[in-house]
């Protein structure tokens, strides 16, 4: 089994999050919930180049993946599922819950702290709003991220089918879900001037040119 978690869990992730990008899209192209001034012709090569650029740099940056890191917990034994020897299906769910919540304590952390908000606001600086936007992530966030996710899941000890579980529902759920937001009071259910005639973006953002990927990159090293 670890063998080929490890063999097929990257074509797993990527199958997932390509399944669901093309129904997200599809559904947004037919029922739209509100006209968009910018296309996705405009939009999109950016929101997507900072993913394929990301997650390049992450496996370059990274020698080892979230799997890896697990499979070598478990060979070694370290870790807290596997000190208090939980059973497996116990030790997967804790697993799955402790990273997701992590994540969102990160997503928190990168909205309270200014240095890395000049890195999550590229996130927020999309001027229109789809499923494309879950994904506009800057790299260096997504390097940071990778690197809490590696740190808790080596405390953990987490076992290795968890965090491909978890992987591919961070990847599916980011593209239209915020998931600890209800439970914590930062679910806001409605903008206050709806969903037609909110603002999507911020302020000092709003420059259509701010969408070309090598402004997006540059973002976080600009003053507004």
């Amino acid at each position: 089994m670890p063998q080929a978690l490890l063999a097929h869990e990257p074509v797993i992730r990527l199958g997932a999050f390509a399944s669901v990008l093309i129904v997200m899209a599809l559904w947004e192209a037919l029922a739209p919930r509100r006209p968009q001034a910018i296309g996705r012709a405009r939009r999109w090569p950016g929101n997507l180049g900072v993913v394929v650029i990301g997650t390049v740099l992450v496996r370059l940056v990274f020698p080892v993946t979230a799997v890896g890191t697990a499979l070598l917990a478990e060979s070694r034994g370290f870790g807290l599922l596997h000190a208090i020897r939980a059973p497996a299906w116990a030790a997967i769910l804790a697993a799955v819950i402790a990273l997701d919540l992590a994540i969102y304590l990160q997503h928190v952390l990168f909205h309270a702290v200014p240095v890395l908000w000049r890195f999550h606001r590229m996130h927020h600086a999309d001027l229109e709003f789809d499923v494309t936007t879950g994904v506009r992530f800057h790299p260096i966030e997504m390097l940071l991220s990778m690197g809490i996710k590696l740190a808790v899941t080596a405390v953990l000890g987490a076992p290795p089918a968890a965090v491909p579980l978890f992987e591919v529902l961070l990847n599916v759920t980011s593209m239209f879900n915020h998931g600890w937001d209800r439970l914590f009071g930062t679910y806001r259910a409605q903008p206050a001037a709806g969903h037609e005639r909110m603002t999507i973006g911020l302020e000092q953002f709003r420059d259509p040119r701010e969408l070309r990927l090598d402004r997006m990159l540059l973002q976080p090293f600009r003053e507004p």
